[in-house]
């Protein structure tokens, strides 16, 4: 998926946000330029929220990676509310700056929005890119190993997953998680499925404890008893808790690329002193 490290076992890659508009884009510059420095796979770009693609800075995020020259930017694109018009602009706009990866996705519901769009599902969002562009975009996908939370079951989930596949998907990403377990299970429901594409593990290093409610909140994932009692030893102390979840995050890579899976993906939060130290640590599993 994407990998065109040859060299490489396992793909490893990054995610960043965009900055908001009343912010510099200095900043993101430096950030990119770090991650860069390591040679990832790609790097995917989360959806800004402007509404085309003059004022969405995923799209400026992308280009400042791909003038970097050293990876590929993977730009999220999400349809919740959107019409068929506004994800026209912003392909059109992507491909005219040579990105051609996608992470389709359906984003979140607003329920103080009552805007209709053309589109209810991702399933629907990658159907309508392949239909359209053909092999102009390669696209890919969310997964979630503890279930959509908004999934009556897990089983429907997969159901749903398998929809998305089918409509065109070359690889899938999970949302972060935290017990490996859990996401072994997932991975052995997404073969019983017939799910074929490569699954790469999105890996979110806990560094403050500020982080915690908002991402148990959007991931649904379960906290391991080991992960808990670091919080509660180290979340008063920022330093230890930056080492303490780092520390975490390594040996849950660690396991998780013994197992050999298709790749890692980390959730940077745009810290790269996070994603470089974590690199460093598993960099020679990644090999053949």
């Amino acid at each position: 998926m994407l990998n065109e490290n040859n060299y490489r076992r396992h793909s490893f890659s990054f995610e960043v946000f965009p900055p908001k508009q009343s912010t510099s884009f200095e900043r993101i510059k430096e950030v990119t330029d770090s991650l860069l420095d390591l040679k990832p796979d790609f790097v995917s770009v989360t959806y800004g929220a402007g509404g085309t693609a003059k004022d969405n800075r995923t799209v400026e995020v992308c280009k400042l990676i791909a003038d970097n020259g050293k990876s590929k930017p993977v730009a999220h694109l999400t349809c919740v509310g959107s019409q068929k018009e506004e994800i026209d602009e912003i392909l059109h706009s992507l491909n005219k700056i040579g990105v051609n990866d996608i992470l389709a996705l359906r984003g979140d519901k607003n329920p103080n929005v009552t805007k209709k769009g053309d589109f209810e599902h991702a399933s629907d969002l990658i159907y309508y890119i392949k239909s359209k562009m053909g092999d102009k975009f390669n696209v890919l996908a969310a997964c979630y190993p503890a279930g959509h939370n908004e999934s009556p079951s897990q089983k429907q989930d997969i159901i749903n997953l398998k929809k998305k596949v089918d409509s065109g998907v070359s690889g899938l990403i999970t949302q972060m998680f935290f017990d490996n377990e859990e996401f072994y299970r997932f991975r052995d429901l997404a073969d019983i499925a017939g799910i074929e594409v490569p699954i790469q593990a999105g890996i979110m290093p806990i560094t403050n404890t500020r982080q915690i409610e908002r991402i148990i909140s959007l991931s649904g994932a379960s906290m391991p008893k080991e992960l808990t009692k670091l919080i509660a030893k180290y979340g008063q102390n920022d330093n230890a808790m930056f080492d303490a979840g780092t520390s975490f995050a390594v040996e849950q890579i660690v396991e998780l690329l013994s197992s050999d899976i298709s790749g890692i993906h980390l959730y940077t939060m745009n810290n790269p002193a996070v994603a470089v130290r974590i690199f460093n640590c598993v960099k020679g599993l990644l090999t053949y």
